[in-house]
């Protein structure tokens, strides 16, 4: 299944931080449609701060608590190719690769993906579902820092 002419976007609202190989990213999203046998028509990413995504956290899913990413899936239908949004908090996944030990980089990377799999379908409600998702994230990231 080609997604050749999917577009995926990066935007910063309120934080700066380096950020190299976009392309390459951009591309291996396409690729992980591809591999998984979903279209995907657009992907936009907002790395946002803490604030700006507990006040979305707060507005658009009346949770009232710091997350690191929040996925809307903008497709006009089921079988449609797959529109998203994916917003980050980039002050999250700096705690989050201290807390678990890991790099900024593969940490940014793994909450990518991870933005990726839930806009094709796979939760992580339960933890099964959890196990799944974060399989599926160690293999992409695996993939892609091969």
């Amino acid at each position: 299944m080609k997604n050749s002419s999917a577009k995926v976007t990066f935007h910063f609202l309120d934080v700066k931080f380096p950020f190299r190989d976009r392309t390459r990213l951009k591309n291996f999203l396409v690729k992980m449609f591809e591999l998984e046998q979903k279209k995907v028509e657009s992907l936009q990413y907002i790395f946002c701060s803490d604030e700006h995504l507990l006040q979305m956290n707060r507005d658009f899913l009346q949770h009232d608590y710091y997350t690191d990413i929040i996925t809307f899936d903008l497709s006009a239908a089921k079988n449609d190719p797959t529109v998203g949004e994916v917003y980050i908090s980039v002050d999250r996944v700096k705690d989050n690769a201290i807390n678990f030990d890991s790099s900024f980089e593969k940490e940014l990377h793994r909450v990518v993906f991870h933005g990726v799999l839930h806009l094709m379908g796979y939760k992580d409600k339960s933890v099964k579902d959890q196990k799944m998702m974060r399989n599926k994230e160690d293999e992409y990231l695996t993939m892609y820092f091969s």
